[in-house]
């Protein structure tokens, strides 16, 4: 997943040129519009101060790591699938954070009209993680047989 995140974003600032571009229409609703989100998820609470960044970028990587030692012990693959997907999703954005000082957010699927945010592969794992992870937990378990 991080993988995937970083080259996406690689060719969206290198390849395309998205930040000279500002935004792409692809195909209805789709476009691709370039956004340095200096916040956590979907803009929310700004980073406007380096210290904030570092903050950012330290707890995303904390998360990270209890999450993994929690994938470590998880006996269910939905439960492992969902939380590799916020952890690989979490490292692509502190990745970001760490060198550019703000998230490369380029997804945009604002013609929709309910939508109004701007995300990225890292966004989108994060979000289906967690959407995994709360479907594992209404599952019941199978008794033992």
């Amino acid at each position: 997943m991080i993988v995937l995140d970083q080259a996406s974003k690689a060719w969206i600032l290198y390849g395309l040129d998205l930040p000279d571009l500002g935004s792409v229409a692809l195909f209805w609703p789709l476009r691709l519009t370039m956004v340095w989100n200096q916040g956590v998820s979907f803009g929310l609470l700004q980073a406007g101060h380096d210290a904030v960044r570092w903050a950012l970028f330290a707890f995303s990587l904390g998360v990270a790591g209890v999450l993994a030692a929690w994938a470590l012990k998880a006996t269910r693959w939905l439960t492992t699938v969902g939380l590799g997907l916020v952890i690989g999703g979490a490292v692509g954005n502190a990745i970001d954070r760490a060198r550019f000082a703000a998230v490369v957010d380029f997804i945009d699927v604002q013609q929709i009209g309910f939508f109004p945010w701007i995300f990225n592969i890292a966004d989108s794992a994060i979000t289906v993680g967690v959407c995994f992870l709360l479907w594992d937990s209404l599952r019941k378990d199978k008794p033992q047989a």
